[in-house]
């Protein structure tokens, strides 16, 4: 794979998708003028930046619907050092070590169209960058630090949350409350032994109002 993304740089040289500067799919200035979302009212859920900003709704477009993949990385870079804080903390207070990254799952016909699924993209290299990185899970009351190798910080399980139920695209619908009918009973667990008493991360590409978020941490 890493060798025939060589060739396609080549062939296809990366530009920022935002204003061009070369080398790169997102470059880390755009990405920095990039204004952050305001925390969600649900508990528990985050989101970096504000997706209605030009630069990011346009890197979520190409990421999602043209195959530039390469921009999963960029995010799974931002997304890591914030999770990194995050577990910091969670693991003096809630023993939140050993985590389990699931991503919000397709329905089999839109993997077939898409051929992939951003989320799982993104959790994949999470779990990348924690090897690179040697970070590994502490025991309380310690927090999260680099210590070289040890037991994995991040376990990807794509084979727990599936979506058995096809339903409109979440960004299509402006009502909230027709959201929250839209994504109602859509998702359902497989291998429900695997997630009892574990702590889970769910990734997701979008957040607006929460709806899927929520729908898929209380079928979890």
């Amino acid at each position: 794979m890493r060798f025939l993304n060589t060739i396609l740089d080549i062939i296809f040289p990366a530009k920022c998708i935002s204003c061009n500067q070369a080398g790169v799919d997102l470059c880390i200035n755009c990405l920095s003028d990039s204004p952050l979302a305001e925390r969600e009212t649900a508990k528990w859920i985050f989101a970096l930046y504000d997706y209605r900003h030009p630069p990011v709704k346009k890197a979520l477009w190409f990421l999602k619907y043209k195959g530039k993949k390469r921009l999963a990385n960029i995010f799974a870079e931002v997304l890591y050092d914030k999770i990194s804080e995050e577990l910091a903390d969670l693991s003096l207070m809630e023993n939140f070590n050993n985590v389990i990254l699931i991503p919000i799952p397709l329905s089999a016909r839109r993997y077939r169209e898409r051929g992939y699924n951003q989320a799982e993209l993104i959790c994949k290299e999470l779990i990348r960058l924690s090897k690179t990185n040697h970070l590994t899970p502490p025991p309380a009351p310690l927090s999260l630090s680099r210590r070289g190798a040890g037991s994995e910080v991040f376990s990807l399980r794509n084979d727990i949350l599936i979506k058995p139920k096809e339903t409109e695209h979440q960004a299509r619908i402006e009502s909230r409350s027709q959201r929250l009918k839209n994504i109602v009973g859509s998702f359902a667990v497989k291998n429900a032994e695997k997630v009892k008493n574990r702590n889970i991360i769910l990734i997701d590409d979008i957040t607006t109002t929460g709806a899927t978020l929520n729908e898929a941490t209380t079928i979890l």
